[in-house]
């Protein structure tokens, strides 16, 4: 990788055109990436136009292709859809139609387009750039423009984004939309099931994408799936009624069966949601509802995900455009384990169009069909105790990644024991056994219904061995944040003392501050950035009707400026201070000078985010009382400490999914680090890599021993030495409009796209 010249890459932009539109079907996330590709564009000196209705505004011309400016997509991020349209366009397919686009693309001198789309859309791009000679020397023969107007545009650079709620396109781990269709799911998922809160029994059947219907499934809990990829064997009718059934002796007042579209039985066979229905109520007599929910999955705001990637995106589209030779081929900027990437357009279609039932089955979800089967059936049986508990603050997810890892728990024969209030109820010996219907209905429940503290174990050593020995628990799971894994390094360290806890310990980053080392994210995270994202939200939208307003508002995180800096390019602030990136008076000073400039001018209000411990003395209120100050006659000033809701609600989509494949996971490890170390009667586990946090690195899922992550630590602050998400900080800088040192950005690097390199992740 290589890191970037701001002025240089100017020098490139300068008095370059570029369009940036939108095709096929909408999807929440394109205006943001709309913005990002706007602004950066602008920000490297670039002319920018907005093509409106797609290619058909492509072919068009005229008022469908306009001049942009920094003020043209200003409040557009929380939008859903897309501002500049979206439109199937017959015409473009035919050469007449590229013909008529190629000729207002260089009326206007564009030679740089970034198409935001599916596949379709984005193969029609390929097109159209390798027959862009072709077209303008036909449209020199039809004398509708000069020779001399041909030459000065012989290249057209064409860069993709893949925007689908399906999430089906081959070589990135995520498609723009996809999250916030997920989104939709699960609120209507956690709507329909408290009507099932009645003493009548209740059967829910729903239709969605592929992707959308596997992942929902996970993160719902539901008892039964059908994708077209993973046909049920026969006699799947007698199974599923048994599973159905068996569920409702834990007590179970509702079933969910989730059904994909163009679902299909082992002989290939379509099987409907109404067959299904007709099937429950014929051997069953369950009242069953049948809820398609169509293109409500397409609507909405955007999530924080999804805003976040168009923006990481966009802004990496605009570096390629700038970099292109006539040498360079089209590529789509992907998400490769949260890093962009630039894939070449056609390895990418050629890999769909060959791949599509291969590819479900292979990528970042790969995991998913083998641990769904694991959380609804029980296998087999050993002399194992396992004890599982929650560390630190509460954490939405917890409560999925403790289901999960006591259902696979039971399911490898494991006797489980929860305990109360973490590390002071182990001492207390608060414990109670675990049963798989105990946790039913566990995975969209928020904060910790297990009980949580931050105590760590070291004054209550000795009660905690007691609890060990009194209890025969073989093997620890701690799912919690920072307090969890110090705890667990205690524990470790206190091995030499204590033959007793020398036992396999694993623990699961579990904290809105997402602050554990050895993992890029902990559960939790991801909803309290959602949280705070639709705080502000909100914030921004209560100074619709005031003019020239800028709001300070206070995020959780503790030292890590993780959740301030997310939040703020998710809701566009205008800045967002923390602790890992020092700032002065000065640098204050020239922020309130900044925003006062753009309140001079179109924008009305400006939004500061401020983690609430990012420095000792410059406090919330200073800064807003900085801010009123220095910007009377100009603006005034509000503040906002978004304070617990941060915590609080129902976990995101990708949290309950995070939580019940890494607790699905853990369990695994710990079950084999007991067999391996289970000798003479006893568990002995006194290696260092019997201790470890389980963590997302990139894409990969890795285990890694306390003990070496020690020196990665600052433990006075709480939190890694070193932060991979301090390479987003440069994004919000500069779609904020402020002058700052590119140096900082990594662009992307070019990465091939084979089969192997769809399935070699090992995780997630």
């Amino acid at each position: 990788m290589h890191s970037m010249d701001l002025e240089k890459l100017k020098m490139t932009g300068a008095g370059r055109a570029m369009a940036v539109l939108t095709s096929g079907g909408d999807a929440q996330g394109m205006n943001a990436a709309v913005r990002a590709v706007t602004r950066m564009g602008i920000y490297v000196g670039a002319k920018v136009y907005l093509i409106n209705e797609g290619y058909q505004g492509l072919v068009d011309g005229g008022e469908n292709i306009k001049l942009a400016h920094w003020h043209s997509v200003t409040n557009i991020i929380q939008l859903g859809g897309t501002v500049i349209g979206s439109a199937r366009c017959k015409s473009f397919t035919t050469r007449e139609g590229r013909l008529a686009a190629a000729f207002n693309l260089v009326k206007k001198g564009i030679t740089n387009l970034c198409v935001c789309g599916g596949d379709g859309s984005l193969t029609g791009a390929n097109i159209f750039r390798s027959e862009w000679k072709g077209l303008l020397e036909e449209l020199v023969q039809k004398g509708r423009i000069t020779d001399d107007l041909a030459k000065q545009h012989t290249h057209l650079n064409i860069v993709g984004l893949v925007g689908s709620i399906d999430n089906d396109f081959c070589g990135t781990d995520m498609t723009i939309g996809a999250d916030s269709a997920l989104h939709r799911i699960m609120e209507i998922i956690d709507a329909i099931m408290t009507t099932a809160q009645r003493s009548d029994a209740e059967q829910g059947l729903w239709s969605s994408c592929r992707y959308l219907a596997l992942v929902s499934a996970l993160a719902s809990g539901a008892d039964w799936l059908f994708i077209p990829e993973a046909p049920p064997k026969q006699g799947w009718e007698d199974r599923m009624c048994a599973r159905l059934e068996s569920s409702r002796t834990t007590g179970s007042r509702l079933n969910i069966v989730i059904m994909a579209e163009g679902a299909i039985d082992m002989n290939g066979e379509s099987i409907s949601s109404t067959y299904v229905k007709d099937l429950v109520v014929k051997r069953l007599g369950y009242d069953t509802r049948v809820t398609v929910l169509g293109h409500v999955q397409r609507g909405g705001t955007p999530s924080a995900f999804d805003r976040i990637l168009s923006c990481k995106l966009g802004v990496e589209a605009v570096i390629a455009l700038m970099e292109a030779t006539p040498d360079t081929p089209a590529c789509v900027i992907g998400l490769s384990g949260n890093h962009a990437v630039r894939l070449p357009l056609m390895e990418c279609v050629e890999m769909v169009s060959r791949s599509r039932p291969f590819i479900r089955a292979v990528r970042s979800e790969a995991e998913n069909p083998r641990i769904f089967p694991h959380l609804c059936f029980i296998f087999s049986q050993s002399n194992f105790t396992l004890a599982i508990l929650n560390v630190g603050a509460p954490a939405a997810g917890m409560n999925a990644a403790v289901r999960s890892a006591v259902r696979q728990a039971i399911v490898h024969g494991h006797k489980v024991y929860a305990v109360h209030d973490g590390f002071l109820g182990l001492a207390n010996g608060a414990l109670f056994e675990m049963k798989w219907g105990m946790v039913a209905g566990w995975t969209g429940q928020g904060s910790s219904l297990l009980g949580t503290k931050r105590t760590l174990p070291g004054k209550n050593m000795e009660k905690i061995v007691e609890t060990i020995t009194k209890y025969n628990i073989s093997a620890l799971l701690v799912i919690g944040g920072f307090e969890g894994y110090n705890g667990v390094l205690q524990l470790f360290e206190a091995r030499s003392h204590y033959d007793e806890l020398c036992i396999p310990m694993c623990v699961i980053p579990a904290t809105i501050s997402n602050n554990v080392p050895g993992t890029d994210f902990s559960i939790g995270a991801d909803t309290a950035v959602n949280s705070a994202m639709e705080g502000c939200d909100k914030i921004k939208q209560s100074a619709s009707g005031t003019k020239r307003r800028v709001f300070v508002v206070e995020t959780m995180g503790g030292y890590c400026g993780y959740l301030a800096t997310c939040t703020g390019i998710a809701v566009g602030a205008d800045a967002a201070y923390i602790y890992e990136e020092p700032f002065n008076i000065h640098d204050l000073k020239t922020n309130v000078e900044h925003l006062a400039e753009k309140m001079k001018k179109d924008i009305q209000r400006g939004l500061v985010l401020r983690n609430e411990n990012c420095h000792e003395n410059y406090t919330t209120d200073f800064i807003h009382r900085l801010y009123s100050a220095e910007g009377k006659g100009i603006f005034d000033s509000r503040v906002n400490v978004l304070g617990h809701l941060q915590q609080g609600g129902a976990p995101s989509p990708f949290d309950r999914n995070f939580g019940t494949k890494m607790g699905v996971r853990a369990i695994q490890w710990l079950s084999e680090k007991l067999t391996e170390n289970y000798r003479q009667g006893r568990v002995f586990a006194n290696s260092a890599d019997t201790a470890c946090v389980l963590g997302l690195k990139r894409k990969v899922v890795s285990f890694t021993p306390v003990s070496e992550l020690k020196d990665a630590t600052d433990f006075e602050h709480r939190m890694p030495k070193v932060q991979w998400w301090m390479n987003l900080r440069p994004l919000l800088k500069m779609l904020a409009k402020y002058q700052t040192s590119f140096c900082e950005y990594v662009p992307g690097e070019i990465e091939h796209v084979t089969r192997r390199s769809i399935s070699i992740d090992s995780g997630f």
